[in-house]
This record gives structure tokens, C-alpha cells and sequence, in this order.
């Protein structure tokens, strides 16, 4: 789950991390009366946004008076904003964030991320701050600098120490930036993150330590722990079909291809996408219904799929075990007859009750091209894929 960069702010400055004076605001009055408060010579107005690239694509304005502010957010609110991570739909600007400007002399990136094959956390820094830190990775992957956190130990002090000189900050700020890693580290372990990063992390003209800017993204699973981090969740910033997906548990992940899958177990759906990949087409979506479905849940998924308009054919391909193949193919006719299915369908069935699922289906009256295995399965969604399209 992703958080607004206000609502990240206020996390990690409860976890001592040095951030500028700011308010959120939802109309231009609102955020006029933030900049009058925010007594200051400069401010920064960021549309508030799930996405990154707002700068580049002109979701951060700086203003120089309260007048300059209300005309800022005036611009951005309740417009759609698109930038390289929202794709040409771009997102909309529902809500703007006013904060103080500062005087700038160095900017750093700094960030705390799992490492899964080391099973730690991992801090990564460069010099390169306020860019995309893909690009600084890709082009001078030197400049990129690692260091893994021993989960017994937490963040050293020398780790600190070393991080600081790597990066060229001022010896007098050392103890500040050694507080900060811990900080850092406190919020990831208490609040089970998967990434939290400042970019930029900047030196101020005073020698200030600051985070300009800050992106935590939280681990779903984790969620029932931290009631306080889901009231955060703004649904307006997430996928509708994903929502609805979590509504009746499903795993379910929009991609930007053509063929819809409805898979039970995380693994056969990662090898039915490689598949469909591998036979020249692409799948529009991750979907894992589980192994102990009901007929109810395959019935929401198979909406799910079929709502997404670039789905040209569905693919499904279910390994019975604890689920009945009879219980997903009642689920998958239900939904077809509620939707009027209108695209060709694919169906590969094995395991518990599958010929009786299979009897189902060719007793249904829908259209259902049946296959053996998992190679014909895709063989032959790609083909009818190919054909509705033409």
C-alpha cells in the first residue's frame, strides 16, 4: 500500500526524521491560508499524487508569495497529471501539498529496501540525488552505495559513519545523519514497510539535514497490524479492479496486454503468464483465485477480468487440489451469463473433479475452447486471440 508524500512525512517525522513545515490542502482558500500560516519568503506546491516524475511533468510549482500559492494550486487541483509512472491516463490532483522552501546546497538519495536475496534490509545511497536514481543505477552504477543491516544488530553506528563520508556530508552533521538511518530503520521494522526513500535528501545552506521529499510504501499483508497505516489509503490513487479484487481476497494484478488469466496458486499463475508470453501475446493481468475458491469468488474474478476492456481473450487454467474444477466452472457460467461474454474463452482443467467441471462447461451452451495442457492451453488463447482481433 502507497502513501501520500504529506501523510509519508508525518510518518517519518514521528520517527525523528527532519522534515520542512507543511499542510495539505484540498481547494485554493485551503491552501492560501496553509502559505499565510507557513510564514516564509518561498513555498513549494506538490500535487499529491501515487506516482513519481511530478517535477518533470509540472506537479511542483514554487511560489514566492500567499498569492503565488493560491494561483499554483488553482492550476493543479482537480487536474490530471501524468508523469512516467501513470502511463497516458495520468492521475488526478485531488489534493496539494504547501511546504516551506529551503536554500539548497547538496542533494543526496537515500533509501531503506528489503533485500530479499540477503533476507535484510538494505540501505541505498548515492550522490545523485533528486533524479531517477534507474537512470544513476543504469549509467554510473559506482555512484550507487549499499549497505545491509543485520537484523540482530539493527543499523550500526559505524555504518552510519561510513554511509556519511561515502556521500561527502559535513563532519558536524555525522551524529544527525547516524539518528536518521536509525530512524529510518525504527519506521520500517515498527510499521513493516516494503520501501521507504527520500529523494531528495538535501544539505541545506546552513548545514541542515533534510528530507525534501518521501515515498513509504507498506507490505499489504502486513496491514492487519497497523490499523492507523490503513486509514491512510486513499482508493482514489489505486485501480478500481484491484480494489474490487481485495473485496473478495483475490490476488489480482492489472498488466497492459491482451489475454486475461484466472489462475489458483501464485506459482501456475507466474508460469500460465510466461506461457501465453512465450506463444507471441501478453497476459492482461495476474489473478490467483486460491485453492479453497468458492463458487462466488471465481464468479467476481471472472468479472474482474472481463471488465478491463483491452482483454481480447480469457485464459483460465486451474490445477484442482483443495479447489473442485465442478465449483470453477459453475463459478466461470454464472459470471459469463451475467456479462454476455463476448470474447473467446479457454478453459484447462485438471485435477479434483475435472471431468465433471469439463461436463459442465460443454453442457453450459458458452463457447469454451478446452484444452490438455498448459502448452495447448496457450496455443490456443493466443490463436483465438488473433482471430477476434483481425
Amino acid at each position: 500500500m502507497n502513501v501520500h508524500e504529506y501523510q509519508a512525512k508525518n510518518i517519518l517525522d514521528s520517527f525523528g526524521l527532519p522534515i520542512l513545515k507543511g499542510a495539505v490542502a484540498y481547494t485554493a482558500e485551503e491552501a492560501e491560508q496553509a502559505a499565510a500560516e507557513i510564514a516564509n519568503e518561498l513555498w513549494v506546491v506538490k500535487a499529491q499524487i501515487h506516482a513519481g516524475g511530478r517535477g518533470k511533468a509540472g506537479g511542483v510549482i514554487l511560489a514566492r508569495s500567499v498569492a503565488e500559492v493560491k494561483a499554483a494550486a488553482e492550476k493543479l487541483l482537480n487536474k490530471v497529471l501524468v508523469t512516467h509512472q501513470t502511463g497516458p491516463e495520468g492521475q488526478n490532483i485531488n489534493r496539494i501539498f504547501i511546504e516551506e522552501g529551503c536554500n539548497i546546497k547538496r542533494e543526496f538519495y537515500i533509501s531503506l529496501v528489503l533485500n530479499r536475496a540477503e533476507r535484510r534490509l538494505c540501505i541505498v545511497a548515492s550522490t545523485e540525488g533528486g533524479v531517477d536514481i534507474e537512470e544513476v543505477a543504469k549509467n554510473t552504477p559506482k555512484k550507487i552505495i549499499k549497505e545491509g543491516i543485520d537484523p540482530v544488530l539493527g543499523v550500526m553506528p559505524y555504518q552510519g559513519r561510513k554511509l556519511a563520508f561515502a556521500l561527502g556530508l559535513p563532519t558536524k552533521t555525522h551524529n544527525a545523519f547516524c539518528s536518521i538511518l536509525k530512524g529510518l530503520y525504527d519506521a520500517a521494522n515498527e510499521l513493516d514497510t516494503d520501501m521507504i526513500e527520500i529523494n531528495p535528501f538535501v544539505l541545506t545552506a546552513d548545514d541542515e539535514l533534510v528530507a525534501l521529499d518521501a515515498k513509504v510504501s507498506f507490505d499489504d499483508n502486513a496491514l492487519y497490524r497497523h490499523p492507523e497505516i490503513e486509514a491512510l489509503r486513499d482508493e482514489a490513487e489505486e485501480d478500481p479492479a484491484e480494489l474490487e479484487a481485495k473485496k473478495h481476497d483475490l490476488n489480482y494484478v492489472k498488466l497492459d496486454g491482451t489475454i486475461g488469466c484466472m489462475v489458483n496458486g501464485a506459482g501456475l499463475a507466474m508460469a500460465t503468464m510466461d506461457i501465453v508470453k512465450l506463444h507471441g501475446a501478453s497476459p492482461a493481468n495476474f489473478l490467483d483465485v486460491g485453492g479453497g475458491a468458492t463458487k462466488e469468488k471465481v464468479e467476481a474474478a471472472f468479472k474482474i477480468i472481463l471488465s478491463d476492456k483491452n482483454v481480447k481473450a480469457v485464459l483460465i487454467n486451474i490445477f484442482g487440489g483443495i479447489m473442485r474444477c465442478d465449483i470453477i466452472a459453475e463459478g466461470i457460467i454464472a459470471a459469463a451469463k451475467e456479462i454476455k461474454l463476448n470474447v473467446p474463452m479457454v478453459v484447462r482443467l485438471q485435477g479434483t473433479n475435472h471431468e465433471l467441471g469439463k461436463k459442465i462447461l460443454a453442457e453450459s451452451g458458452l463457447a469454451v475452447i478446452t484444452a490438455d495442457d498448459l502448452d495447448d492451453a496457450a496455443h490456443k488463447v493466443v490463436e483465438a486471440s488473433s482471430k477476434a482481433a483481425a
